[in-house]
């Protein structure tokens, strides 16, 4: 069968190594002409591809179950298991940059059997009697039986044949800065597999451990604050983040030297869209959507790729099969990322909201549901919130496991407990330390 996979990042590689080896004829399309020999990797189209990320144990999982060479592979790039403290071998994670992640993964493509890689802008689907024929590919046809859209973020490709998408802006901005040890500093990098995070009062910031002896420091901020909107300027960075208790030892110019510039990110979104076009049949036979082509979250909380992977292996599972008929899967599909994928599409949506209030001075609303980031801080409090809280922050459960512990995370909060801003400068104090006046914020 003849394959198109639209979409170069860690998706729609994963599904295109995975096909090619079921057989398939594939064709990977993406506008990035991939990763030069030597040098940075510019990365059209991506955003996030620079900023800080860490790869959930889900991630590793899935590599592992469908392409544990390819897994191998990023290892042998540089990208580091982390197990964190008390947690089983099944749930470590990768502390690894993005273009690290993809660096193996475009190489791995390279030497796959059965597998080219097209640089070209995906411009339509081509469809015939209710079939997938192909996709126009900078103004020429490129023929196929199969379409797996697996576009990223900032895509368009395919919109007009599905209704909108649900959702929108996160309501949240960052501000990002990586750093390495210096040779010889004795300075190390810890390996923890986990970020490294603090809420002070108005904003986050939060410590991404990474390989090659790489960390990033990041700033979220709400993306009203036009304030803290400043620091994306290097010498504001660099004259605020010292200020900041949770940057401190890495900002020690004998030990750490910074090896990017301070990189914005915005426009950030939580949405959701399925397979079906309005009418509620699927767009075509053989048109499939996954990866952030279904699904975006706040990139805060890391669920990105782990969400896209699980779609891609029960894509591939249903795909399994000479007789699985193309419109069938597609419905069957499309139920199974409403019931597995978009939960944790709402549970962002209603963390950020809620988040955004807290920054901005608001108390918990008792009477509401109760964040799920609430619910888990009041672990600590109540072990008996803590089963379905790690579960729910493993992603082994669905956010729906909160529901649970929502009265005993509530009785917490009515003793009067709240989740503990940490000790440094509040929103308003990086303002004035900006040059920029006071709010009258938290």
């Amino acid at each position: 069968m003849r394959t198109i996979v639209v979409g170069g990042g860690p998706v729609g590689m994963f599904c295109a190594m995975a096909l090619a080896r079921r057989g398939d004829e594939v064709t990977v399309v993406d506008r990035d002409p991939g990763p030069p020999a030597a040098g940075p990797w510019a990365r059209r189209g991506v955003m996030q591809f620079r900023l800080p990320h860490f790869f959930r144990h889900v991630v590793r999982k899935e590599m592992l179950a469908g392409l544990p060479d390819v897994w191998q592979a990023i290892l042998d790039a540089g990208g580091i298991e982390a197990r964190p403290d008390g947690l089983p071998a099944d749930f470590t994670q990768l502390q690894c940059r993005r273009s690290t992640f993809e660096r193996a993964l475009w190489a791995a493509a390279g030497r796959e059997p059965g597998l080219a890689l097209r640089t070209g802008h995906a411009d339509r689907v081509v469809t015939a009697g209710g079939r997938v024929r192909g996709v126009i590919v900078d103004g020429r046809s490129v023929d196929a039986d199969r379409v797996i859209v697996a576009a990223g973020r900032a895509s368009r490709f395919a919109d007009a044949a599905r209704p909108p998408a649900e959702g929108g802006n996160c309501g949240f901005s960052y501000v990002a800065r990586m750093y390495r040890a210096r040779p010889g500093s004795g300075a190390e990098v810890p390996v923890s597999g986990v970020p490294l995070g603090a809420m002070y009062r108005g904003y986050l910031a939060i410590v991404f451990p990474q390989d090659g002896q790489t960390l990033s420091l990041l700033v979220v901020r709400p993306s009203a604050d036009e304030a803290l909107a400043r620091l994306r300027h290097a010498d504001r960075f660099d004259a605020v983040a010292p200020l900041i208790p949770q940057f401190t030892p890495w900002l020690d110019a004998a030990r750490f030297e910074p090896v990017t510039g301070v990189m914005a990110g915005s426009g950030l979104t939580n949405s959701y869209r399925g397979q079906l076009a309005e009418d509620g049949r699927p767009v075509a036979a053989g048109v499939f959507y996954a990866g952030d082509a279904v699904c975006t979250t706040n990139p805060m909380a890391g669920r990105g790729v782990a969400l896209g992977l699980r779609q891609a292996s029960a894509l591939l599972e249903m795909l399994d099969g000479p007789d699985a008929d193309p419109l069938d899967v597609a419905a069957r599909f499309d139920s199974w990322c409403a019931a597995t994928i978009r939960p944790w599409y709402a549970d962002h949506v209603y963390w950020d909201a809620t988040l955004l209030r807290r920054l901005g001075g608001e108390d918990i609303d008792l009477e509401a549901r109760i964040p799920s980031d609430v619910v888990c801080a009041a672990a600590q409090v109540d072990p008996a919130i803590r089963a379905a809280a790690g579960g729910f922050m493993s992603m082994e459960a669905p956010p729906l496991v909160l529901d649970s512990v929502q009265d005993k995370a509530r009785a917490v909060l009515r003793s009067g407990w709240r989740p503990s801003w940490a000790d440094g400068p509040s929103r308003d104090e990086l303002a004035a330390a900006l040059g920029e006046p006071a709010l009258a914020t938290a």
